[in-house]
């Protein structure tokens, strides 16, 4: 199996060039942030750019949000958290609040059982009169604390029921907040958490494999036909990547025209053909305007891999599966190209030369 290779330099980092750029403009380094610059880096949203180019060196975290509200709606996701866990609280307060009444009625309850015991068991005092007192006093209570109980039993059950749809509002954020919202594909937070997770065990890292795809010539798409229809061929290429792969497999929208599959129990040559796989599914898929009869295609994929065991820690598998894509690009685009020592970047170049 012959798998293209090229050995160029190292070129710079896009994410440090996203932070550095930040840092010059006076913009707090939170996530959100660094989302908004790092698409409006990549280009593929101009309203967007322009939108941040306009707020000059002086922006207010206030405007900052206000354009990830219009360009991403699920940026806010944090303060909708906030919402949810201060109604938790709430709810969690409401419940150990009933509990410890449940706790002083039945300590008053046994206390008055005690009590008339004594009574009863006091010389002289066992006459029928002090006998029917007892016993009705005894009815009394006990009737209103059977039905003090069963009540505050109905609203522990109610506020179990609040607390799980709480949970369920609570899942759904994060849902939102780990989906990218024009693929339904996970977005670049949820792959940052999940490739993290690749060298936590030795067994997980030895069977895992990273993929980077990469449209080709995306930027001369959106140039030639307009960012919508640019829009509409990343949904369906991020349908085409999810498709091809089994439903267990995590695929992300890692950023513009950026996608990362990460496999488990996948060889080297397992993880090629599955790359294989994906661009091939991709080439064979038409990108035709059936009203207008306007032809988009063909669209293909550039993918470079990379095997775990090839690399210290999960940035430098990302860094070593993206050399390798740069050498896919590099060695003509459409094809899939596995991670080999000595492959480098071409300083003189940046990323998104090798992208267009």
């Amino acid at each position: 199996m012959a798998h293209a290779k090229t050995s160029k330099n190292q070129a710079p980092d896009i994410a440090a060039q996203v932070t550095f750029a930040m840092r010059v403009m006076g913009v707090a380094p939170i996530p959100r942030n660094y989302e908004l610059y790092y698409e409006a880096y990549l280009g593929s949203n101009p309203k967007l750019t322009q939108e941040l180019a306009a707020l000059g060196s002086k922006a207010t975290q206030e405007e900052l949000d206000l354009i990830g509200a219009r360009h991403f709606a699920h940026i806010h996701y944090p303060a909708g958290v906030e919402r949810v866990h201060a109604h938790l609280a709430r709810h969690l307060k409401e419940l150990l609040s009933m509990m410890r009444e449940e706790h002083v009625a039945l300590e008053s309850y046994t206390k008055l059982l005690d009590e008339t015991t004594a009574q009863i068991n006091i010389k002289g005092h066992a006459g029928a009169e002090i006998l029917r007192q007892a016993v009705d006093l005894l009815t009394s209570a006990t009737t209103e604390t059977v039905t003090q109980g069963r009540e505050r039993a109905e609203n522990v059950s109610q506020k179990s029921v609040e607390m799980e749809a709480i949970r369920q509002e609570l899942d759904e954020y994060k849902r939102i907040a780990n989906t990218d919202s024009l693929t339904r594909l996970a977005n670049r937070r949820a792959f940052d958490e999940r490739l993290a997770t690749v060298y936590n065990s030795e067994q997980h890292r030895a069977s895992t494999s990273l993929l980077i795809a990469d449209i080709d010539h995306f930027k001369k798409i959106n140039d030639s036909f307009g960012h919508p229809i640019g829009d509409k061929i990343l949904a369906t290429v991020g349908n085409v990547i999810r498709a091809t792969l089994r439903r267990d497999t995590f695929v992300a929208r890692t950023g513009g025209e950026e996608f990362a599959v990460i496999l488990t129990d996948a060889s080297t040559d397992e993880s090629y053909q599955i790359a294989e796989r994906i661009r091939q599914a991709l080439a064979n898929t038409p990108f035709k305007n059936s009203k207008t009869g306007v032809n988009y295609g063909p669209i293909t994929l550039s993918i470079g891999l990379c095997q775990a065991t090839q690399a210290a820690d999960y940035l430098d598998l990302y860094n070593k599966a993206d050399i390798a894509l740069y050498c896919a690009k590099n060695s003509g685009r459409n094809c899939s190209t596995v991670y080999e020592d000595g492959m480098k970047k071409e300083s003189r170049r940046g990323w998104l030369i090798y992208r267009r």
